[in-house]
């Protein structure tokens, strides 16, 4: 593979660049970031809006994901971002278990499923985890739960990364439809 076609392979893959996160700026930029998190089902409603079946079943980039299982893993791991967030304010440190995403996306439920189920789970997901995020007070976006594979999360981190997730992954739809004129 050359050097041009890796460099046009990340971008598919990051379209809007890798995850980062500055926890000494970042109190900052929370009440952004909790903005941009609160319009993650909207985004990806307008992502998938018009697509049809066979336009959905279309991998965002070569040995990627199609746009449906991208628009059910953003659902899925909302999911899990809202339990680590209830578990970090109600627990001391926990350990939060990850899970298998690319062992989801071949579920029957993800690989087949339409993506409006997930599209109205992430609606209610969000709707909650806005609520609960908007209620607290500074200190506690300093707690946190220990995950296996980066080690100690605060909230701020899991704002900071749900907000990218969700518009990275919105990115390989838009950017798909993008390429292919839909």
């Amino acid at each position: 593979m050359t050097d041009e076609m890796e460099m046009d392979l990340e971008s598919l893959k990051y379209p809007i660049g890798k995850f980062s996160f500055d926890a000494e700026s970042f109190p900052a930029e929370r009440q952004q970031r909790i903005d941009e998190l609160a319009e993650t089902a909207s985004r990806l409603r307008a992502a998938v809006a018009g697509l049809t079946a066979e336009q959905l079943d279309t991998p965002y980039r070569p040995g990627g994901w199609t746009a449906r299982q991208v628009a059910h893993h953003i659902a899925d791991a909302s999911m899990n971002g809202f339990m680590r967030a209830k578990l970090a304010l109600t627990e001391e440190k926990p350990l939060i278990k990850t899970f298998e995403e690319n062992l989801w996306v071949d579920l029957p439920d993800t690989a087949k499923l339409p993506v409006e189920p997930s599209l109205r789970m992430l609606e209610g997901i969000h709707e909650r985890l806005d609520a609960l995020l908007r209620s607290l007070p500074e200190e506690s976006f300093a707690k946190g739960f220990q995950h296996p594979a980066t080690g100690y999360n605060t909230l701020d981190r899991l704002v900071a990364y749900f907000s990218w997730h969700g518009k990275h992954h919105a990115a390989h739809i838009t950017s798909l439809r993008e390429r292919n004129g839909w």
